[in-house]
């Protein structure tokens, strides 16, 4: 994977935690709800990246870049595959990554997204 960073980046968010309980992913999550997942093949290689992002934002990307494609085995408005040997830059990604981050965050009520940032 050309993203070796990824998984230090997305694990020092706050209230971030990781499972590989379905599917043979690694998911990010933030309390029950995924906000992240690499997704692996057979041999554990990764072969997706996807994360959610605002549906116009998702469908602008995936016109600039052929690596980013609709949501594999997810909503396809909402959320994004990359390819994780593509040629996404990775300021972009780490990019996405906060967003996606954020949006998820954003789902909770307020008192609860204070409790997840404060630790």
């Amino acid at each position: 994977m050309k993203y070796p960073w990824l998984d230090e980046y997305a694990m020092n968010k706050p209230g971030v935690t990781k499972n590989t309980e379905n599917w043979n992913w690694i998911r990010y999550m933030i309390g029950e709800k995924m906000f992240l997942a690499v997704c692996l093949d057979d041999d554990d290689r990764p072969y997706y990246i996807t994360l959610k992002l605002e549906p116009l934002e998702g469908e602008f990307l995936r016109q600039q870049y052929e690596d980013i494609i609709p949501g594999f085995y997810m909503n396809k408005r909402h959320w994004n595959s990359i390819n994780p040997d593509g040629a996404v830059p990775n300021e972009l990604l780490k990019e996405l990554v906060d967003k996606s981050y954020h949006l998820i965050l954003a789902s909770f009520s307020k008192k609860k997204q204070q409790e997840i940032l404060n630790g």
